[in-house]
C-alpha cells in the first residue's frame, strides 16, 4: 500500500491532535515531529507513537527527502516562511489557520505554493463538521431555494489566557476567521461588503491589547445574500455553534452538538445538557475527517476542499472587519488595500 510520509512541524495541542488522527490512517506514516521545545517529554511521547526523529530543528523535517508532506501546527508567525521552504522543497502541506496575519505575506505564500506545483490545505476544520456539511448539501441542492440569509453563531465557553490575546491577531483573525470562512462555504458565494460592530464586555485585558471580547459582523455577498455573524468570548453555558441559511423555499438549520438527546421533563421545568465544552470536543470527527481527506487528495491528485485560496478570501474578510471597526462603517472587500494604505498613513 502506498503511504503519504509526513512531518509534523509543532507539537503542542492542536499538533498532537493531528498527529494521533494521522496514526488511525493507514495509508499515513509519520516520520518525524519537530517543536522548538523539544525534550524528553516529547520524546517519550513520540516514542510511544513509533516516531523515530525528534528534533528542535525544523529544517531536518523540510530537508529530509523521505517526508511527502508537511503539517505546520507552529505559531502563525511561522506559517508563511515554513510554506515557502516546503514548497521550494517540493512537499505537500497542511497549514492550520490563518496563513498569516497579512495579506501580503498570504499571496506571496500562495505563489510559492503555486509556483512549486504542490497542495495546500488550510486547517478550516469546521466546513468537515457532519452539521453543518448537510446544511451546505440542502443549500446546494436547491432545497431551501436562493439564499437570502445566513446566520451564524459561535461563542466560545471561556476567553483565552491573557497571553494569548496579545499575540492572537484579534477576535476577527483568530475567531471569526472560522465564520467568515463558513459564510462563504454556507453560501456559494464571496463577500463584498463587510460591516462591524464591537466592544470589550466581558474583560477589560482584551481592551488593554486593543481587541474585542464581543462581536457582531454583517455581510453582503455577490449573489445579494446578507449574512450575519456574533461572536462572544464567554458563554456561561458552554460551546455555542449554530448556523441557519434562510432562501426562497425554506431554510436550513443545525443547532449545538449535546453530550445526548435526552431532556428531563418535571413540573420545574424541562433540562437536558449544556452543548459540547469546546472545540476539541465539538469538532473531534471534524478534525479526522480533514486529515483523512487531506491524505486522500494526495494518494489520488484530487483537488482539495479548502485551499490556499480560501484562506487568503476569510483573511480579506477578517482585515475589512477591523477596518470597519477603526472606521465606524461598512468596508468594500475591494477597498482593503487602499484604506489599509490610507490608515497607515496617519498613524
Amino acid at each position: 500500500m502506498k503511504k503519504i510520509r509526513i512531518g509534523i512541524i509543532g507539537a503542542g495541542r492542536i499538533g498532537k491532535i493531528h498527529t494521533d488522527n494521522l496514526m488511525r490512517l493507514p495509508q499515513a506514516e509519520i516520520v518525524a515531529v519537530s517543536d522548538l521545545f523539544a525534550g524528553p517529554e516529547l520524546e517519550a511521547w513520540a516514542q510511544e507513537r513509533g516516531i523515530a526523529i525528534v528534533t528542535k530543528n525544523s529544517n531536518e523535517i523540510l530537508a529530509n527527502p523521505n517526508i511527502d508532506a508537511i503539517f505546520i501546527c507552529s505559531s502563525t508567525d511561522t506559517h508563511v516562511p515554513l510554506i515557502k521552504q516546503a514548497a521550494q522543497a517540493g512537499k505537500h502541506i497542511f497549514c492550520e489557520k490563518p496563513v498569516s496575519m497579512e495579506i501580503k505575506q498570504t499571496e506571496d505564500a500562495l505563489e510559492a505554493v503555486r509556483q512549486a506545483g504542490v497542495k495546500l490545505q488550510v486547517g478550516f476544520n469546521r466546513r468537515f463538521d457532519h452539521n453543518f456539511k448537510r446544511v451546505r448539501e440542502h443549500v446546494q441542492g436547491g432545497t431551501i431555494g436562493e439564499p437570502h440569509i445566513i446566520k451564524i453563531t459561535s461563542r466560545d465557553p471561556n476567553p483565552p489566557h491573557p497571553d494569548y490575546i496579545k499575540v492572537s491577531g484579534g477576535i476577527f483573525m483568530d475567531m471569526m476567521i472560522h465564520d467568515f470562512d463558513m459564510a462563504r462555504f454556507l453560501s456559494g458565494s464571496e463577500v463584498e461588503e463587510v460591516h462591524a460592530m464591537g466592544n470589550v464586555l466581558i474583560n477589560p485585558v482584551f481592551a488593554e491589547h486593543g481587541d474585542l471580547d464581543t462581536a457582531i459582523v454583517t455581510l453582503r455577498f455577490k449573489n445579494g445574500a446578507l449574512g450575519v455573524i456574533d461572536n462572544s468570548r464567554q458563554a456561561v453555558y458552554g460551546y455555542d455553534q449554530r448556523v441557519e441559511v434562510f432562501g426562497s423555499k425554506g431554510s436550513a438549520a443545525a443547532n449545538n452538538d449535546h453530550p445526548n438527546t435526552a431532556e428531563v421533563s418535571t413540573s420545574e421545568g424541562i433540562v437536558r445538557d449544556k452543548p459540547l465544552h469546546f472545540f476539541l470536543e465539538r469538532y473531534n470527527e471534524a478534525y479526522i475527517e480533514e486529515t483523512q481527506i487531506f491524505i486522500d487528495c494526495l494518494l489520488n491528485d484530487k483537488p482539495l476542499p479548502v485551499d490556499g485560496n480560501d484562506a487568503l478570501q476569510a483573511e480579506r474578510i477578517a482585515l475589512a472587519a477591523k477596518l470597519s471597526i477603526s472606521l465606524s462603517r461598512p468596508v468594500a472587500i475591494s477597498d482593503i488595500a487602499e484604506l489599509s494604505k490610507q490608515l497607515s498613513k496617519s498613524v
